[in-house]
């Protein structure tokens, strides 16, 4: 059955290409802060390790909804790792570096998918996509204090 809620083929293709970046950085980030969680040492253990665990919850949580809009748009949402690899603009993490590398890293993700939730609310907005201009800015308030929560840790 066709999809008729108001936004054109085109402009939910759009959204959805936004969206589907949103989402791979979004899950990128969560992998990321998932594996410092895990891997975490030092004296600031405690802390980071249920700051960490906080985190990467609400960013499953986030993802789940990204791709549940990218789905009410009727487009099909990226699942895999090659596809997520891609279009994320997170700097994947192979070692283990200390819990201040480990901060910095995240203070620079969550930075980056606030610019990337910024780019998806301008394309939900020129197309007066109102539930995904919610979404995004959601998205952007929570990774902005995030960051700067974390941030606050490295002065």
């Amino acid at each position: 059955m066709a999809i008729d809620i108001g936004i054109t083929k085109k402009d939910r293709e759009s959204i959805a290409k936004n969206l589907s970046r949103l989402l791979a950085d979004t899950y990128s980030l969560y992998l990321k802060t998932h594996s410092f969680h895990w891997n975490v040492t030092g004296t600031m253990f405690n802390t980071l390790h249920l700051m960490f665990e906080t985190q990467y919850n609400e960013l499953w949580t986030a993802a789940d909804v990204i791709a549940e809009r990218i789905r009410a748009l009727d487009v099909y949402a990226p699942g895999s790792y090659t596809q997520f690899g891609k279009l994320t603009v997170i700097g994947e993490e192979t070692g283990v570096p200390d819990w201040k590398a480990m901060v910095q890293q995240l203070v620079e993700g969550h930075e980056a998918v606030a610019r990337t939730a910024r780019e998806t609310f301008k394309a939900a907005d020129k197309a007066d996509d109102q539930p995904t201009a919610d979404l995004a800015t959601q998205r952007m308030q929570e990774h902005e204090k995030t960051a700067w929560m974390l941030r606050s840790l490295l002065k």
